[in-house]
């Protein structure tokens, strides 16, 4: 099309958007241009992944004191710095949003710090006025967190602005049973607040494996979190002392803050794009083909904004996969089979790739192979967590289907497991593989007879 200004314009400064800008500016030779409205890096940068990962290793360190006096060290525990760790953390976040900058500037895309709509077809009008022609538009907005209205929402905070707080609260209710919601259980009650947390469900961590969900759940509660299955929220009401939360059993309590942690919705609205003839979901997503290409030939989405896999990694290849289609003349679709993910809970984190022992069973006999155990390191110590380390075994290809792994670090472990999960490794091909000892991981090649089949 002649008279564009651009070939490809990009709405949105996270991962997934940068990828694809860097891509199709660096190496396609495209003239690109990218808005983003608030910091370049996304959610994941910014107030996600990132900042929640350091707040992770902060929040590990009482526990790892506690380990090291057992181990003979003479370690004081001081009080937690909030202020001096946030001031650090505002610190890496900003070095990681200058490198993203840089690389941009690097690749020669045109940065817009300001939001950006369709106005019409192939037509961007950026919040300055200044409009914009493009070949290509691609949406990677992200999401943004959702809560639910009830009376005295406008009380609660959400995942981004808790890294935010000028202090840390005496008491939290974390409402939520997603991986979000038990990460920060986790990383606040690890930095000594006294955390509650409501989930409406019979468990935490829908959609992930039933026994693994079960491990989390009570490994959270053995840590010290209060944990309120088939609890919710009904009002919130602002009072001298804190917030006065109202469930909907009638009780009430009173806590210093309380953070929603109740899912993440595609961030579309506002962008023209239902005028401009784009479908959406039923949760405001970008319905969009294996080619990332929407509804309107001109325009593709990438990300969270469609509501694929909402994971960074996950992004990031649909970014690279769309410039090497659309400008590299190498089309390739992103693969969304067997990703492997982690929550990041404490003593141990979950690490999951592939089928659940229930979706498996759905699809065919299958055998299961399990173990639970306390780990050298903290057993020495005198700590009762345990580990659970599962393999869910097809019974008739051998193949292993998911592997599920509850541990400290078992973040690291999965994806080590997930490549060889990916080639479409059998049983017997772990079976042969050579145990490192003394090691957690060595569990995963030395299961011989299944705890359950059928």
């Amino acid at each position: 099309m002649s008279g564009c200004d651009v070939d490809l314009f990009v709405i949105g400064g996270g991962s997934g958007g940068v990828r694809a800008a860097r891509i199709a500016a660096g190496e396609h030779g495209a003239r690109v241009a990218l808005a983003e409205e608030y910091r370049m890096g996304g959610t994941c940068v910014i107030r996600g992944c990132v900042p929640k990962k350091l707040m992770v290793f902060a929040s590990g360190f009482p526990a790892a004191m506690a380990e090291a006096r057992a181990y003979g060290w003479q370690v004081t525990t001081g009080g937690f710095d909030w202020t001096a760790f946030r001031l650090k953390l505002d610190a890496e976040l900003d070095r990681l949003e200058a490198a993203y900058r840089a690389g941009l500037k690097g690749a020669g895309v045109a940065v817009y710090n300001t939001r950006a709509v369709i106005e019409e077809p192939q037509l961007v009008r950026l919040a300055t006025g200044e409009r914009l022609r493009a070949r290509h538009i691609l949406v990677a907005t992200g999401g943004r967190p959702f809560v639910p209205e009830f009376p005295g929402a406008e009380h609660v905070i959400t995942s981004n602005e808790i890294f935010k707080l000028e202090a840390l609260p005496g008491s939290v209710l974390v409402v939520g049973g997603g991986f979000i919601a038990c990460e920060f259980a986790s990383i606040l009650n690890g930095l000594g607040v006294k955390v509650t947390q409501f989930y409406r469900g019979t468990q935490v961590l829908r959609g992930f494996d039933d026994e693994a969900r079960a491990h989390i759940g009570g490994q959270l509660v053995e840590a010290g979190v209060d944990l309120r299955l088939g609890a919710d929220v009904a009002a919130i009401e602002r009072r001298p002392g804190g917030f006065c939360v109202r469930g909907i059993d009638g009780g009430e309590a009173v806590f210093d803050a309380v953070v929603y942690a109740t899912g993440r919705v595609p961030n579309t609205a506002g962008l023209g794009l239902e005028a401009a003839g784009v479908k959406l979901g039923r949760r405001g997503e970008i319905l969009v083909d294996g080619w990332s290409q929407s509804s309107v030939p001109w325009v593709h989405a990438v990300g969270d904004v469609t509501d694929r896999i909402n994971l960074t990694p996950v992004a990031i290849r649909e970014g690279h996969a769309y410039a090497d289609t659309v400008f590299g003349g190498t089309p390739r679709q992103p693969d969304h089979e067997l990703v492997a993910s982690a929550v990041f809970t404490q003593p141990c984190e979950l690490g999951t790739v592939g089928l659940t022992e229930e979706e498996a069973r759905a699809a065919g006999p299958v055998e299961i192979y399990a173990t639970s155990f306390r780990p050298m390191r903290g057993a020495f110590a005198g700590r009762s967590h345990r580990v659970l380390m599962k393999l869910v075994v097809s019974a008739e290809t051998r193949k292993v289907l998911g592997c599920h792994i509850v541990a400290p670090e078992a973040g690291e472990m999965i994806q080590m497991a997930a490549i060889a999960i990916k080639m479409g490794a059998s049983k017997e091909d772990f079976d042969r593989t050579c145990a490192v000892h003394p090691s957690m991981a060595e569990e995963l090649v030395t299961m011989r007879k299944p705890a359950r089949a059928g």
